[in-house]
């Protein structure tokens, strides 16, 4: 996938920024770590307001879920070099501003910039955008941002899988993104075409 390298270490950049669904961030570092997956995070300050309303954790308790977290304004972290060798990085959830700074190449925080990195290495980049509706403008953005390399997956519902609860919809999306890199999570329902689902 995007010419990754198929021995990379297995680390993952996971950012956080300000769009709503922190829970997604939260469940891909709790994912990563089931899976032995060093998860390197970056998090936004707009999302650690977000954080506080839409949950019960505290900043140190999102943390304390990554092997390794960076400061937003350390441009000299290891995240900001391409020769620091990752499978790549997830935005989850990512806003429509993170998005607009990826695509036009300004970066302005480590954030954006391991980002920029991830494109520039041809390492697979996952966006998981929460916006909607979607103007022509953000559409655009997605399409210049699909032309680079990178993979839009919009945490959306999966409503074959049958889920029962929130964290079931929200665990669904973050595994779907996950297989992006290769990484099977136990919590993602598969699809195993209409006889196998009439059966169940």
């Amino acid at each position: 996938m995007n010419g990754a390298v198929p021995d990379a270490p297995r680390r993952l950049v996971v950012g956080i920024s300000g769009a709503s669904g922190v829970i997604y961030g939260v469940r891909m570092l709790d994912a990563l770590r089931e899976l032995g997956i060093e998860s390197h995070l970056v998090v936004s300050r707009a999302a650690l307001l977000t954080l506080s309303q839409e949950t019960d954790l505290s900043a140190d308790d999102l943390t304390g879920r990554a092997d390794v977290t960076h400061r937003l304004n350390d441009v000299g972290a290891a995240i900001a070099s391409g020769s620091f060798r990752t499978m790549g990085m997830i935005v989850a959830p990512c806003s429509v501003r993170t998005m607009g700074e990826i695509a036009t190449g300004v970066t302005s925080t480590l954030l954006t910039r391991a980002a920029d990195v991830a494109l520039k290495e041809r390492r697979p980049l996952v966006l998981m955008v929460r916006e909607t509706p979607l103007h022509l403008g953000h559409l655009r953005t997605m399409t210049a941002l699909a032309e680079m390399g990178a993979v839009i997956a919009p945490p959306l519902p999966a409503f074959y899988a049958k889920p029962g609860t929130v964290a079931e919809m929200v665990d669904q999306s973050v595994g779907r993104a996950l297989d992006v890199f290769g990484l099977d999570w136990s919590a993602v329902k598969r699809w195993n075409g209409l006889r196998a689902a009439d059966e169940s």
